[in-house]
């Protein structure tokens, strides 16, 4: 089998468990040296133990492949740019960046606490922006030295953040923050010749298992959404066969792989410059305009999606 990524580099944060171990171990069965960040947490952020990192090291070393620890917090700064130092300093160069770390603090908007909101953000958001931030400053300079770039950010968004989902507000508005980071540095790195694309996945992890029936959930709803899926897509972004894809979010849900579209402007009127004739007008917009997608990206429920996004 060829090897779509052999003599890359890449940093996979969040690769201790779940999609992030699969983006690891598939970048490396494709011939990428990982740097495998992973804080260790649980899946609301508390704890740490770089353990489950030094695992999936392990499993890279052993079919033959390089890769390195880093116990690092995505949403520190400073660590963020060490992440990125380390894949440079140990391996050589920085290919690829894939930004997956996240924690879930699910509350509904009367519930939630600002204690829940800042830690999401802080992972999700500032955490998608550090190690992308400090791997463009790198590739950037490299371009105006006149040197080759090879540059790819396939950052992680959500079904919750692009289509909407009862009880995350915070996760959502990171996840929704992700996807027009992803869109807007896109623009701003073409230039260079880095690429800038988003995942939006619905996968059977540690994370979603307790809103997927958690360990009765049926085995052939764990297999359908096996994280493994998510893998295939990042990999191939982060190869060369995608270097002319860039500003999108992929929807991907087992072998179901599609394009989010985004925001596009639906009817349009002339409104008035006096509110209480406004009525009428909104009215028949309303009756034209197409409703918001569902968890599963459609206006109702669609076939062919099993299980619900996170």
């Amino acid at each position: 089998m060829s090897k779509l990524l052999e003599g890359k580099i890449a940093l996979v944060t969040g690769a201790g468990r779940g999609i992030g171990r699969e983006h690891a171990l598939m970048l490396a069965e494709n011939g990428a040296a990982v740097v495998v960040n992973d804080l260790g947490g649980d899946e609301h952020g508390s704890e740490g133990d770089t353990t489950p990192a030094m695992e999936v090291v392990k499993e890279i070393e052993a079919m033959g492949g390089r890769a390195a620890v880093n116990g690092g917090n995505v949403a520190d700064f400073d660590q963020a740019k060490a992440m990125v130092d380390q894949a440079i300093e140990t391996f050589g160069d920085i290919n690829i960046v894939i930004n997956n770390a996240g924690i879930l603090r699910d509350r509904m908007v009367f519930s939630i606490t600002e204690s829940d909101w800042d830690a999401v953000m802080a992972v999700h958001l500032k955490g998608t922006f550090g190690p992308s931030h400090h791997a463009a400053i790198y590739w950037r300079n490299k371009a105006k030295a006149g040197e080759e770039v090879y540059g790819r950010i396939i950052n992680t968004s959500s079904p919750s953040g692009i289509y909407g989902n009862v009880g995350q507000t915070n996760y959502g508005a990171a996840k929704a923050g992700i996807a027009a980071f992803t869109i807007i540095a896109a623009q701003e790195l073409v230039k260079y010749g880095v690429t800038v694309n988003a995942l939006a996945p619905t996968a059977f992890t540690r994370m979603t298992a307790p809103l997927m029936g958690g360990a009765d959930a049926p085995e052939k709803l764990k297999d359908a959404i096996n994280p493994r899926w998510i893998a295939v897509t990042a990999t191939w972004l982060a190869s060369p066969e995608a270097a002319k894809v860039t500003g999108r979010i992929f929807d991907i849900r087992g072998e179901n792989l599609g394009i989010a579209e985004g925001w596009h402007l639906g009817p349009v009127a002339k409104q008035s410059d006096e509110p209480a004739d406004l009525g009428p007008v909104v009215a028949e917009l309303m009756s034209k305009a197409r409703l918001n997608a569902s968890m599963d990206g459609t206006d109702h429920e669609g076939p062919g999606f099993p299980g619900h996004g996170i």
